[in-house]
């Protein structure tokens, strides 16, 4: 009887070690680890070490700040768990925007004006400067986790995509002209046009001064990853994680600029006025780590260190 009520006890014992095992609990009874249900989000842990270790070698902490997730810059990242071993992970991106800028000029007097004409003030024109964006990027995966402590590895695969966009445009008050002999009207050049800071300071395929009309950009990514690290709680719910990855990125991007200028037609030797748009490509495929791969825009530096909350 004594030795059965021994081996009742004993099994008691090893259930209660193997419950507590899998199911850590802080001394006021909160779930350590993550459960079913639970969503996440992560940010860069940088600021929060260098706070630390300021701290302890007395070098003038400054309080961290919170930041994105180190790496992925261009999105929110979280995570629902199914389970306590599986999760899914997802980031989003959404931005759009525009801005409009507006400046002066002086219409050119016609070439009849006299000094006596000089000190009225002139007509003005105006100049504007128009500017919008837009940027969408998704990425989704699944991580499996493993580990009975407070040391939790985990390994999974997500994808990226995303596609981001922007165009400038530029409209002119003072139209370019040659100037008309008959008429006197006054020519008309580049120089007749407000400075927003980088469209003038373009030319044409033949080297004439021009001034920029347009400006866009698109751009396509795409990333197919695979990641493996690790977390430790520091505190129930509170975990601080290194992740390492690897997989295929792929990019796309196409510009083009339309500028107008002045030049000499070959034709008569007058001044005529021309259009001209011209277009690039640039495209970049690897497969490699998240180091390698952050060249395309598509995943970020290697072994990022993460602060994650669960809730």
């Amino acid at each position: 009887m004594k030795n059965k009520s021994l081996l009742i006890a004993t099994v008691f014992a090893a259930s209660a070690v193997t419950v507590n095992a899998q199911d850590l609990t802080s001394k006021k009874g909160e779930t350590i680890l993550p459960e079913a249900g639970d969503w996440a989000i992560s940010f860069d842990a940088t600021p929060f070490l260098n706070y630390a270790g300021q701290m302890f070698s007395n070098a003038g902490a400054t309080a961290p700040t919170v930041g994105y997730t180190n790496g992925y810059p261009w999105a929110i990242k979280g995570k629902m768990f199914k389970d306590e071993k599986t999760a899914y992970r997802a980031g989003i991106r959404l931005g759009f925007g525009s801005q409009n800028w507006a400046g002066e000029v002086a219409v050119p007097q016609a070439s009849t004006a006299t000094p006596a004409d000089y000190p009225a003030e002139p007509t003005m024109t105006e100049d504007t400067y128009k500017r919008g964006y837009n940027g969408i990027v998704l990425s989704g995966g699944l991580e499996m986790r493993r580990g009975k402590t407070r040391l939790q590895g985990y390994y999974g695969g997500e994808l990226v995509f995303g596609m981001m966009g922007e165009k400038a445009t530029y409209t002119y008050g003072n139209n370019l002209s040659a100037g008309d002999p008959t008429t006197v009207d006054p020519i008309i050049t580049v120089a007749d046009s407000y400075d927003f800071g980088t469209n003038l300071s373009v030319t044409d395929p033949f080297g004439n001064a021009g001034r920029q009309t347009e400006w866009k950009s698109s751009m396509m990514v795409f990333g197919l990853r695979g990641f493996i690290g690790a977390e430790y709680f520091i505190l129930p719910k509170i975990s601080v994680g290194a992740e390492y990855g690897w997989g295929l990125g792929f990019m796309s991007m196409k510009t083009s600029s339309t500028v107008e200028a002045q030049g000499t037609a070959a034709s008569s030797g007058n001044l005529a006025v021309g259009t001209f748009t011209e277009e690039s490509k640039t495209s970049g495929f690897m497969i490699d780590s998240d180091i390698q791969n952050s060249a395309t825009g598509v995943t970020g530096a290697s072994g990022s260190l993460n602060i994650i909350f669960h809730f």
